[in-house]
């Protein structure tokens, strides 16, 4: 990209801009992380040429409407200021790709924000979110969810309408239960759960057959259900921290997984179908209720598998 078209004024500590920026009129990118900025002029909405804008780390507390009006915007970074809504004009930047609002004080979302159908990457980490707008179901271009550190106690089963998602970050919040409509997003590779309120998980989960890594670490889980053997393709298990009595003899036929960790749970016995885990690289069994270990483990360790126990 020609670099005058690009105009960098990170750390500059700021607080104003010019409210007439007619020499910013051809920029392509505008990038004001790290000031003071509380406001923003209505003289923003002519950079009709801009693509990529970034107010990371201000002081704003509301989405200008000016900044609705950049309807060529692919780009555009909030994260980290003191926004408490979002206005329903949001929904006019149809081209955008890519938002982060993560790091602000957002209660809710509005409906028009399911409007921008391009969107792949949102980024919605630390705010005070306890729901999402149903026209979510209209994001069927994300690729990359993240709405880790909120309120969020359930999800709404619009989420398997998400058909291209490949990473989902839920962690840190208060869910209690998942939708089974999870288990329809077929192209999804990573899931972090760790740290909320799970007791047990949706059937349907055995149908994410592209899953690699599972986070389910500090929850409250008392079972799991025998479909999560069908995750083929899973590399990574984390199990650690919940209150499993026992785990599926289907955890047998992850012929993929790598690590698998259930320390810190209540087992008593391992299904037998854990020593068939031929790719496993490492198995740790710490503060269980394992009287004695079976002997398939010490052909695990044989192989090279690392155990801790």
């Amino acid at each position: 990209m020609n670099r005058s078209k690009i105009l960098d004024l990170t750390g500059k500590l700021t607080s104003a801009l010019p409210q007439s920026l007619d020499g910013w009129l051809g920029l392509v990118e505008l990038i004001l992380d790290d000031n003071q900025l509380v406001s923003i002029p209505e003289d923003i909405s002519r950079l009709d040429k801009l693509k990529s804008l970034s107010l990371y780390k201000n002081k704003l507390t509301l989405l200008p409407e000016s900044i609705c009006k950049l309807t060529n915007l692919r780009k555009l970074n909030l994260a980290e200021n003191l926004l408490t809504y979002l206005t329903d004009s949001i929904g006019n930047l149809i081209h955008l790709q890519m938002l982060d609002l993560g790091h602000n004080q957002l209660i809710f979302l509005p409906e028009p924000l399911g409007g921008l159908n391009n969107l792949a990457f949102l980024y919605l980490s630390n705010n005070r979110l306890s729901s999402l707008p149903q026209s979510f179901e209209k994001l069927d271009a994300l690729v990359y969810l993240n709405i880790t550190d909120n309120q969020m106690v359930s999800f709404p089963e619009c989420i398997g309408q998400l058909s291209h998602l490949m990473e989902l970050r839920l962690y840190n919040n208060l869910f209690t239960s998942l939708p089974e409509s999870l288990g329809r997003l077929a192209n999804l590779k990573e899931l972090h759960l760790m740290n909320n309120r799970l007791g047990s998980l949706p059937a349907s989960f055995g149908k994410i057959k592209n899953l690699r890594k599972l986070d389910l670490q500090d929850n409250k889980l008392i079972t799991l259900p025998e479909s999560i053997g069908g995750l083929e393709n899973l590399n990574e298990l984390n199990l650690r921290n919940n209150k499993l009595a026992s785990v599926p003899e289907s955890l047998g036929g992850l012929k993929n997984l790598r690590f698998l960790d259930l320390r810190a749970n209540r087992l008593a016995s391992l299904p037998a179908g854990l020593g068939n885990l031929a790719n496993l690289e490492k198995l740790d069994l710490r503060w269980n209720r394992l009287s004695s270990l079976p002997d398939w483990i010490l052909h695990l360790e044989q192989r090279g598998c690392t155990v801790y126990s």
